[in-house]
């Protein structure tokens, strides 16, 4: 089994509504992002780290 480079293993899960969820993926689409990486990408304008990727 091949490992990956830079795995990731922790989830954060949060709820939102149905209108903000469609919202999200509506604009995640239309930027051609996967939700995973608009949330990593909104989260760092809010709380700057060090990204290890």
């Amino acid at each position: 089994m091949k490992k990956k480079e830079n795995p990731r293993y922790h989830v954060l899960s949060v709820r939102v509504s149905r209108e903000d969820r469609e919202a999200i993926e509506k604009f995640s689409k239309e930027v051609n992002m996967k939700v995973s990486d608009l949330m990593r990408e909104a989260l760092q304008d809010v709380v700057p780290w060090q990204s290890t990727s």
